[in-house]
């Protein structure tokens, strides 16, 4: 009784949560209400006896992509105003999108029906000698462990993809000059005094700055320019 109280208490907040993160206007409260879906969806794995999928759910979607969403939503200047103004422009390409899932949900729930050896499976006791955690690790890395790795290479190759198209290469930046610093000589760096005892930066003359400074852009591998010689 007390299973079943929770099951519906969680389940309810966690479809409320999931429509307030599509229908909430601020981005930032749809992050809160998407971190709260995970508390609830985590909750839910408890109850059925999964502790390891909600530990994961906890530590790895909210830990990690819940509070990136966060820092990045507030982060960007974002013209909220100005994406509202489109709104109307978009709204019947929405409308389309909308009701072709609408249409998908449909055809897929109204399709659906349970294997016939569904019962028998979820009946069968869980076997005593082995955790839920090591039953999990057994299926994924014995028998599905090249569907595994395949997921793996497609995480890699988005991830490649997303830094090859975001890497922008900025000529205000400054970068190091290496033949320059290893080119140059103590005395363009390094300045010997002699301090008395018990004397303090001011009273020896101040900070000091370097002799030689490097210059803010060098650009190597550069030819130097041919110089003409007219006679």
């Amino acid at each position: 009784m007390i299973v079943d109280f929770f099951f519906y208490l969680f389940s309810a907040v966690l479809l409320l949560s999931a429509t307030l993160v599509v229908s909430s206007r601020n981005p930032v409260h749809s992050v809160l209400f998407l971190i709260l879906a995970f508390f609830n969806a985590a909750a839910l794995f408890l109850i059925a006896g999964a502790e390891f999928l909600a530990m994961i759910l906890v530590v790895v979607y909210v830990g990690a992509v819940a509070v990136l969403f966060m820092f990045v939503v507030m982060m960007l200047d974002i013209d909220f105003e100005q994406l509202r103004g489109g709104f109307q422009r978009y709204a019947g390409v929405g409308a389309a999108v909308g009701a072709g899932l609408l249409i998908e949900l449909a055809l897929t729930i109204g399709g659906w029906q349970l294997a016939p050896h569904a019962e028998v499976i979820r009946l069968t006791p869980t076997p005593s000698n082995m955790s839920n955690t090591e039953a999990l690790g057994r299926v994924l890395y014995t028998d599905y462990i090249f569907l595994f790795q395949t997921a793996g290479l497609v995480l890699l190759v988005a991830m490649i993809g997303a830094i090859v198209l975001t890497l922008r290469e900025r000529k205000t930046s400054r970068h190091q000059s290496i033949r320059l610093q290893t080119s140059r000589d103590i005395s363009a760096t390094l300045e010997v005094v002699n301090l008395s005892l018990g004397a303090g930066v001011t009273e020896s003359g101040g900070i000091r700055r370097p002799i030689q400074t490097e210059p803010e852009e060098v650009l190597e591998d550069e030819p130097e320019p041919a110089h003409d010689h007219h006679h």
